[in-house]
């Protein structure tokens, strides 16, 4: 299972840039990095309803969920 996180395409959609998400969101450069590549473990639903009131969205417009393929052996 795989949790996708398209905040890059929300962002995009919104003409916003990552400094201006930044300060609107009040989180840090590097932790907003995180978690638009895909790398953070978890997320505050404060700072999700921060990310969804800034960029005009809702949390499934940014996180996505997809089940892995079973590979036969």
């Amino acid at each position: 299972m795989a949790i996708i996180v398209n905040l890059d395409v929300m962002m995009a959609r919104r003409k916003m840039s990552l400094n201006e998400l930044s300060e609107k969101v009040n989180i840090t450069l590097a932790n907003l990095s995180i978690l638009k590549t895909g790398k953070a473990k978890a997320i505050r639903f404060s700072t999700l309803e921060a990310i969804c009131e800034a960029l005009d969205c809702q949390p499934g417009d940014i996180l996505e969920f997809t089940k892995d393929k079973k590979i036969d052996n």
